[in-house]
């Protein structure tokens, strides 16, 4: 008779994860928070997400542009020499992506009068939220999405494994409200769409100074919220120019028309 041959133990079963949502009105949206851990309700995961809002916020406070009492509003209306630091932070990150999308994103806009005015609207939520993530990358054994006006960027918090759970993202028809045109998946990293069918011609094309109003979204997905939020915007200016820019000067992140 041959002698059975040894067997390995059978490996534990991975923890089953429980989810949790908390939605918060902020900077004039609704911004969400999806976390996935084995007790969300710990009381250092709820800080994080404490945190997280806490972050939308002051960024509102400092660089909103309806705000009259905003930083932003009130170093442009002289009525103060001061500002919080990202003023200078986020001025700096709108000339980098004028520079790298050659001028399809771009902050700074003429008025009535010949007045040039600094708007960072199209880059400061994408900024905002990616910063307030940085708040559950420290959080142990979580992994989080994170969505705001219709972008999202998702991750995980320190001794997540390298491969956390995945989410689906769900792109928005912009011919059809309520309904989903594609689900893209995504571990690390973000999505972020721009188009004309929530806010109307809200993107101005720079070269003309007109609002953009046609059919379609552009979506891009990649590492970085900020970046995809720039290229999503560039991308709705002018699609193909923006998709061979992206290419050259932001590897890692992929267009989607709708």
């Amino acid at each position: 008779m041959t002698a059975g041959l040894p067997v390995a133990p059978a490996a534990p079963a991975p923890p089953r994860l429980a989810r949790r949502a908390w939605v918060e009105q902020i900077m004039g949206m609704p911004v969400s928070v999806h976390v996935r851990a084995v007790d969300p309700s710990r009381p250092d995961l709820e800080a994080g997400v404490r945190r997280v809002f806490g972050h939308l916020r002051r960024v509102d406070a400092v660089l909103s542009t309806w705000r009259s009492d905003s930083d932003l509003l009130r170093l442009q209306h002289g009525e103060s020499e001061e500002a919080h630091a990202w003023v200078a932070d986020v001025t700096e990150l709108c000339l980098e992506a004028e520079d790298r999308t050659d001028g399809l994103f771009r902050a700074w806009r003429s008025r009535p009068g010949g007045r040039v005015a600094f708007d960072p609207t199209g880059l400061v939520k994408g900024w905002a939220v990616a910063g307030a993530a940085a708040h559950l990358d420290i959080v142990p054994e979580v992994a989080y999405a994170i969505g705001a006006g219709g972008d999202v960027v998702v991750g995980a918090g320190a001794g997540v494994s390298a491969a956390p759970p995945s989410w689906r993202v769900g792109i928005e028809d912009p011919r059809r409200a309520g309904a989903v045109a594609r689900v893209v998946t995504v571990r690390r990293g973000a999505v972020a769409t721009s188009g004309a069918a929530a806010r109307g011609g809200h993107v101005v094309d720079p070269r003309t100074g007109v609002g953009i109003t046609r059919a379609g979204s552009a979506t891009v997905v990649g590492p970085d919220l900020l970046w995809a939020d720039v290229w999503a915007t560039a991308a709705w200016v002018d699609p193909e120019r923006a998709r061979r820019l992206m290419a050259r000067r932001n590897a890692g992140y992929e267009l989607l028309l709708g």
